[in-house]
């Protein structure tokens, strides 16, 4: 088929050498997709759900898109309000021509290329209406409902994100349905346990919690005792991952009076003494991380975003609306003392480690450097690049900084942390940058000019590596 000379995402997209191109065409491009860190939904997965057009599928939720338009002037009824769903996709159409550089521009175009098949033009108002017709007319084939579109993708498992007192009742529904070959695990993400300090939304869940566990949360150790027996549950449904979102490494020393003080206050309704919420999410993120190990669950420790910074938006949309930034928080000290603390009693379980601040890449890679240990290769992980870092600079610098101070080889790769179920590509974009990478380096004699070494390499960071972390039941090698 002749190349097609007006498409902007072409085969050798972000491929500049010959080396590259070996690497991603023989190791990368084939591999299944592992994406061992999502928000998608499991209902929609269960249910095959059948997105009914565009702005379903590709702008609801997505609080990355509705920055970028509030930043174009777009007002608020077309990011998060009652606008007509082609309005929306219109006022996205404006802004994207606006946003060259942006890691956006490069996602926008990847999610038409695949799985719509649209590489022949750029997307902008000249062009959104025909898009709009050609992508709605496809949504309605099953190829393009939710479970449809997965193939399409070639993702063999991911791990949705779901709260202690979920059901996992779609988790069930797609384990025991034979003719679904995707494996979707759930990832116990117990953040809400945390909120002591903000009563009204804590007894809400521990209410939620009572229910799902059967156990009377008056005490703080009745509280853990019914976290415990949700945790069996869910390892029961599949899971193999904890997750933990912290604005820092909750750290500091406790006392248990202080710890139940700080409970017993949330659970009257009154907010605890400062000093008492930090020693109770000290001591809970704590024992969270014991439970961790004694489930044999990895963990995910997801550090520094600044969350819902605009009072007025956050009391109007909620969280998870485009309000977050990256924090500045001091944390080294801290994280040291988190890890340690779990270290000494040999209870730290395998561990991912995340920034949202780029300036502390060097902090994170050289502390999982201080707790690593046999025979676990990698046990304790620097993440890939994630939220803000996401994009082709900020996944770079995570692996330069990897490559420096530890070893990329054990690295276990990607996560698309997205909602969305045309993220995948970012999955593409990562192995072309990562091939680009290596390649470059071969080209400068940097490394040995081995291809089928370096794609051996190229092939765990993308997939295997995962794999064998992760202890996930799919093949440990190609």
């Amino acid at each position: 088929m002749p190349m097609n000379t007006n498409a902007f995402i072409t085969d050798d997209f972000l491929l500049e050498t010959e080396y590259a191109r070996e690497l991603y065409d023989n190791f990368a491009r084939s591999l299944p997709i592992v994406d061992f860190h999502c928000h998608l939904s499991p209902g929609q997965i269960a249910s095959d759900h059948h997105f009914k057009n565009m702005t379903e599928i590709w702008l609801k939720g997505d609080h990355y898109k509705w920055r970028l338009m509030r930043s174009n002037g777009i007002t608020e009824e077309y990011c998060t309000g009652d606008a007509d769903d082609w309005e929306k996709f219109e006022k996205w159409a404006e802004t994207v021509p606006f946003l060259l550089r942006n890691p956006a521009y490069h996602w926008t175009h990847l999610e038409l290329r695949k799985p719509f098949g649209i590489s022949d033009r750029l997307f902008d108002p000249e062009t959104a209406e025909g898009i709009w017709e050609e992508c709605n007319t496809m949504l309605a084939n099953p190829e393009f409902f939710a479970r449809g579109i997965l193939r399409q993708m070639n993702v063999a498992l991911v791990c949705t994100t779901d709260d202690p007192v979920d059901d996992l009742e779609s988790h069930r529904v797609v384990q025991e349905d034979d003719k679904i070959s995707l494996q979707m695990l759930p990832t116990w993400r117990p953040d809400k346990a945390l909120a002591v300090d903000q009563p009204s939304l804590f007894n809400a869940w521990v209410t939620r919690l009572e229910a799902a566990s059967g156990i009377s949360c008056d005490t703080f150790e009745n509280f853990m005792e019914a976290l415990r027996k949700r945790a069996i549950f869910f390892k029961l449904r599949g899971c193999k991952i904890a997750d933990h979102g912290l604005e820092i490494p909750y750290s500091c020393d406790y006392s248990p009076e202080a710890v139940s003080r700080a409970f017993s206050d949330a659970r009257k309704g009154l907010e605890p003494d400062a000093d008492h919420a930090m020693q109770y999410k000290s001591a809970l993120m704590h024992e969270l991380c014991v439970l961790n190990h004694q489930m044999g669950w990895a963990q995910q420790l997801h550090l520094g975003p600044l969350r819902n910074t605009n009072t007025r938006m956050f009391d109007t949309l909620g969280p998870d609306a485009g309000f977050d930034s990256v924090g500045d928080h001091a944390m080294a000290r801290e994280l040291a003392r988190f890890l340690d603390r779990l270290d000494a009693q040999n209870v730290l379980t395998r561990t991912i480690i995340y920034t949202i601040n780029p300036t502390h890449n060097m902090m994170v890679a050289t502390m999982a450097g201080n707790f690593q240990e046999g025979p676990v290769p990698g046990k304790i992980q620097f993440g890939s690049g994630w939220w803000f870092n996401d994009q082709l600079d900020g996944m770079y610098d995570q692996m330069e900084t990897l490559s420096q101070v530890g070893l990329i080889s054990r690295f276990v790769g990607m996560v698309t942390d997205s909602r969305s179920f045309l993220s995948f590509p970012r999955h593409d974009y990562f192995r072309r940058l990562l091939c680009n990478m290596l390649g470059n380096d071969m080209a400068k004699g940097l490394i040995p000019n081995k291809p089928d070494r370096i794609g051996r390499l190229v092939a765990d960071i993308c997939h295997f590596n995962a794999v064998r972390y992760f202890g996930f039941d799919l093949p440990e090698s190609a």
